[in-house]
C-alpha cells in the first residue's frame, strides 16, 4: 500500500492470510476498502476467484472501476451490465450472486474470497432476506469479508454467521473516526441568493452557539 495501515488494517491481513474469515465493523473512510482489496489480491495469488458485493448499482459500478484501475482482471455482473464475466474478480449485486447460488454457477466452485460491502443491510426489512440467504447458501470452502460502518450489534451479528457457518469469524473494529463529522443547518437560500449555512456541531463534537 502507498500508506501505513492502520492498526485494523493490518490484524486484518494477518486473518486473511490465515485463511480467516472476518468481519471489519470501522467508521466510514477508515479504510475499509483497503481490506477488500487484500482479499482480492489474494485470490488472484492463489489462482482462484473472488466476488465484491454491494447492495447498490452505482456503488458496483464505482468499485469496478476502482478495481480494474488495480487488478486488471474484474467483470462487473449488475441487473442491466455483463462485462467480463470471465474475470477472476466478479463485482455484482447481491441479488445477482444469490441468483449465481441458485442456478450452481461454475464461478462458485473456484471461489475464494466474498466480500459483502454495507453488510448492515441484512437489517433491511425488504431486501435483508437476500444476505440471510447468500450467507446461508455459500459453500464451506468460501472465506468471507463482511464490511459494515453503521453495523450496531456485531458481535452478536459475527456469532450468528459463526454458528450458521460452522466457523470462528474475526471481529475487527476502529475506535477512532478519522474523518470527522461536522453537524450544519441549511436554511435554503437566503438574500442575494446566498445559501444559509451555519456550523452547529465542529468535528470535535463542540456546540457552536453562532449557528
Amino acid at each position: 500500500w502507498p500508506f501505513k495501515p492502520d492498526p485494523f488494517q493490518l490484524q486484518a491481513v494477518l486473518c486473511l492470510e490465515r485463511g480467516q474469515s472476518l468481519l471489519a465493523a470501522a467508521h466510514t473512510s477508515a479504510g475499509k476498502t483497503a481490506i477488500a482489496e487484500y482479499a482480492i489480491a489474494l485470490a488472484q495469488r492463489h489462482m482462484a476467484r473472488s466476488i465484491y458485493t454491494s447492495p447498490i448499482k452505482a456503488l458496483s459500478n464505482q468499485k469496478f472501476r476502482d478495481f480494474r484501475s488495480t487488478f486488471g482482471s474484474v467483470g462487473l455482473l449488475t441487473g442491466d451490465v455483463q462485462l467480463h464475466p470471465e474475470a477472476s474478480c466478479l463485482v455484482m449485486t447481491t441479488e445477482i450472486l444469490r441468483s449465481m447460488l441458485y442456478n450452481g454457477s461454475d464461478v462458485i466452485r473456484d471461489l475464494e474470497w466474498v466480500i459483502f460491502d454495507e453488510v448492515h443491510y441484512i437489517n433491511d426489512a425488504e431486501r435483508g432476506v437476500v444476505w440471510e440467504e447468500v450467507l446461508i447458501m455459500l459453500p464451506e470452502h468460501v472465506k468471507l469479508v463482511l464490511l459494515s460502518a453503521t453495523i450496531p450489534n456485531a458481535m452478536e451479528f459475527a456469532q450468528w454467521v459463526g454458528r450458521t457457518k460452522r466457523r470462528c469469524l474475526r471481529v475487527l473494529s476502529t475506535q477512532r473516526r478519522p474523518v470527522p463529522l461536522q453537524h450544519f443547518l441549511y436554511t435554503g437560500q437566503g438574500p442575494r441568493s446566498r445559501e444559509q449555512l451555519f456550523l452547529l456541531l465542529d468535528a470535535h463534537g463542540a456546540l457552536n452557539t453562532q449557528g
